[in-house]
């Protein structure tokens, strides 16, 4: 049986003492899934279309996908378990052979970036959004202090 799946978004990035907090969802609710330093990073850069000089280990899987003309169809984060959140990769796949559909299990930080990379929807199980804490709040306050802090003079 298919699970019902919900679209969300990247909704905000914060940085964190061992990390980074990456705000996902959609009107309806916000959670949080914390991630690594550079995939924290590689999430940042990748909203903000910041040109690499090297490809990073994410640019490096959209250029395998590219090259054996394989399709990121969607992310699906499909489960959460004491904070740890669970994802599947689903990738399409098509040539003279025929079709195939594949479903690959996947840490959601990879895959919101490879999402994000080639801008393919990211989607969440009901069961989920519904079982995380709404963060909506939090959010909107991070986002006023941010724009409420005044830039960081420049060294000179």
């Amino acid at each position: 049986m298919k699970e019902d799946v919900v679209e969300i978004s990247t909704k905000g990035l914060m940085p964190t003492a061992n990390g980074c907090a990456v705000f996902l969802g959609n009107d309806e609710k916000t959670f949080v899934i914390y991630v690594d330093p550079g995939v924290g990073s590689a999430i940042s850069m990748t909203l903000n279309g910041v040109k690499k000089e090297r490809p990073l280990t994410h640019d490096l899987i959209g250029h395998l996908l590219l090259g054996f003309d394989i399709r990121l169809e969607r992310v699906v984060i499909n489960d959460v378990n004491e904070g740890t959140y669970f994802a599947r990769v689903i990738l399409h796949m098509q040539n003279e052979l025929g079709r195939k559909i594949l479903e690959l299990d996947a840490r959601p930080s990879d895959s919101i970036v490879l999402a994000l990379q080639q801008k393919r929807p990211i989607y969440v199980t009901r069961r989920v959004l519904d079982a995380v804490e709404d963060m909506t709040e939090i959010l909107d306050r991070v986002l006023k202090q941010q724009k409420e802090e005044p830039p960081a003079e420049e060294e000179q």
